[in-house]
């Protein structure tokens, strides 16, 4: 019987990128790619992993571009449509057929919110945890006074969004920002010793910090992408194409869940919206069975 339960480690060699993963299960598995956001690593796929593997898919969680150990970008681009560029350039090296599974968490799931309204994505079905669609949440709204509380309430969660926009100093004091923001994420009493462990290891020097800080600053500075991924990054905001599954904590610390209150009417026929009760930010470490059940009705469908 093939072991599940300890991850494999690779090393693939993109045309543009080295990338480290860790992978579980059977090599002709329905390929399941799972994308990690911050501050984390590929580590905190290591209880869904598993539970994915022993249902037959093959589980692959790449170490996103600069964090380590996968290599620093040489174009230093990191633009949502690079993000979306690694993820194609994945699926075609890890030869996934058109039934392969896009999961994504945090900036993985801007990532595959993105891919989903892009007409030529890859993947058979994608997965959004943590972070809705910008253009489905935008579709629909509350009343204008609720709309305002919830704004004020989300802006007191996303400080760090402008504290990321400062030059030099956060990439010298993220490491001590991370287990701050694990904490706030988090329902109390959370153990996160060794998730906040794993996302300092994949940062280990000031490039790499800067990296994993420099997706932030992509995101709300009005930079034009590289050339090979500007195609790719237009699409970063617009509604998904195809159905969606998206999953949130009710008590997640980073995006507030009011945000998720109208998505399922907004995105396309087929989606569905799972909020999880008592859940934080990081769902496939806290709940890894219920995701698993999660994915397994989705792509099931």
């Amino acid at each position: 019987m093939l072991d599940v339960s300890s991850p494999r480690r690779l090393t693939l060699q993109l045309p543009h990128l080295r990338m480290h993963a860790l992978a579980w299960g059977p090599a002709d598995g329905r390929l399941a790619l799972c994308l990690h956001g911050f501050p984390d690593s590929a580590w905190s796929w290591r209880k869904l992993g598993p539970l994915l593997a022993d249902r037959g898919f093959r589980v692959v969680a790449p170490f996103t571009r600069g964090y380590s150990p996968t290599d620093l970008p040489s174009d230093g681009d990191y633009s949502i449509g690079a993000l979306m560029h690694d993820a194609i350039a994945l699926h075609h090296h890890l030869d996934g057929r058109d039934d392969a599974v896009l999961i994504g968490h945090d900036w993985g799931a801007f990532t595959a919110n993105a891919l989903a309204a892009h007409p030529d994505s890859p993947f058979g079905a994608h997965i959004a945890m943590s972070v809705p669609s910008i253009a489905a949440t935008s579709a629909q709204r509350h009343s204008p006074v609720a709309e305002v509380r919830l704004a004020v309430r989300q802006l007191r969660m996303s400080w760090y969004l402008l504290f990321f926009q400062l030059p030099f100093l956060p990439e010298r004091v993220v490491a001590r920002v991370i287990p701050r923001l694990w904490r706030d994420w988090e329902p109390e009493g959370a153990d996160l010793v060794e998730d906040v462990g794993n996302t300092r290891a994949a940062l280990p020097s000031l490039a790499h910090r800067r990296a994993a800080i420099s997706y932030y600053r992509a995101l709300a500075r009005p930079t034009r992408p590289a050339s090979r991924y500007a195609e790719l990054n237009r699409h970063r905001f617009r509604l998904p194409r195809v159905p969606i599954l998206h999953m949130q904590g009710a008590v997640d610390g980073a995006i507030h869940v009011g945000y998720s209150d109208f998505l399922t009417h907004a995105l396309p026929s087929g989606s569905v919206v799972e909020i999880v009760a008592g859940g934080g930010h990081f769902l496939q470490v806290e709940h890894p069975e219920i995701v698993r059940d999660a994915v397994l009705r989705f792509v099931d469908s």
